[in-house]
């Protein structure tokens, strides 16, 4: 798809992600329109001509759009991203509905779960906008490297080529890359599970230990997830994507992930409610890990890592005591998912 000013889309929520999506799709050319709650925060962009509170020195596009206004972002887009936390996801899409134009091609971003149904973002949207076809856009995307034009890539996941295609077409440019992948589920579920073990990871670098601990950390919170995944339904060979270990690894390593400095903090002896301070942005990893943790342990799904976190954030274990319990306690199998050669 070139680029088309009369192909309108609709970005609701301008955090950090929200913002450089928005951002590179009135760069490539299609009239965009950035939809945020505060009429402070609107009244800040406007004035500054950048996002100041999440990406300072991002300068906006000349041609993208701004309002608070939900049906003027709305009518008449084409494609519209979701780029609000998981938690408030059901209520922007209620808010969303009356102006979401028949047809268009829904987006989420989000990356977490709901706390009382345990659906994920683009289940929500599925159920708040029956009849929309729905995509997911995940995979190891710091906004602040997109922001700085690092090369980076991303996953589209639906099982509507439809939405794929479109995806790679208007976010595509010389350094974002965007791979397709029909296991929604799978790329969804890697992209809220991650959160947890970025936490873990965080928790493993304030305390100094050494770089084969970290291997350990990294690689078992993979088979972790994929465990879970795969006895929900997904595919487990999805977790060795874009969206999977390379996310996984992304948010494990980098102090730009905000649920890999809540670690950090938590490493460095704070309780969870000052880590959430010290952060100041919403870190989906903390609620994902209660309810994962308390998933698995419905379905008898073995998660040490989960449950060792979940001790430490939850029920006030020692971050000591629960590194030897994450160790200890994990089963002695290295790969669990084996490609069968064809019997000859």
């Amino acid at each position: 798809m070139t680029a088309d000013n009369n192909y309108k889309i609709a970005v609701l929520g301008a955090g950090s992600f929200g913002t450089v999506i928005a951002n590179m799709l009135a760069v490539n050319g299609f009239a965009t329109t950035l939809w945020m709650r505060s009429d402070q925060q609107l009244q800040a962009i406007s004035e500054a001509g950048e996002n100041s509170a999440y990406l300072p020195g991002y300068r906006f596009d000349s041609s993208l759009s701004f309002t608070t206004e939900l049906q003027q972002a709305l009518e008449g887009a084409d494609t519209v991203f979701f780029a609000v936390p998981s938690s408030v996801l059901r209520q922007v899409a209620q808010l969303a509905k009356p102006w979401i134009n028949k047809g268009a091609l829904l987006i989420s971003t989000a990356k977490g779960i709901e706390a009382d149904s345990f659906a994920l973002p683009s289940q929500i949207l599925e159920q708040e906008l029956p009849g929309s076809k729905v995509g997911v856009l995940s995979g190891p995307n710091l906004a602040k490297e997109i922001a700085n034009y690092e090369i980076t890539a991303t996953v589209i996941a639906s099982e509507h080529d439809e939405v794929c295609n479109c995806a790679q077409e208007i976010l595509a440019s010389k350094y974002f890359r965007i791979y397709a992948n029909h296991d929604r589920y799978g790329v969804e579920l890697a992209g809220a599970l991650k959160n947890i073990y970025a936490i873990v990871s965080g928790i493993a670098e304030a305390m100094n230990v050494g770089q084969n601990t970290k291997s350990v950390v990294l690689t078992r919170s993979l088979a972790e997830m994929s465990r879970f995944a795969c006895h929900l339904g997904a595919n487990p060979l999805t977790f060795l994507g874009l969206s999977g270990v390379g996310d996984l690894y992304v948010t494990c390593s980098s102090p730009l992930s905000r649920n890999f400095r809540i670690g950090l903090a938590l490493g460095g002896g704070k309780s969870l409610e000052q880590a959430i301070i010290d952060v100041g942005q919403v870190a989906e990893g903390v609620n994902t890990t209660r309810l994962v943790k308390e998933r698995a342990d419905e379905l008898g799904i073995y998660m040490p890592l989960a449950s060792a976190l979940y001790a430490t954030m939850f029920e006030q274990r020692s971050i000591v005591e629960s590194l030897r319990a994450m160790m200890v306690a994990e089963q002695n199998t290295d790969v669990e998912f084996m490609v069968k050669s064809n019997e000859r």
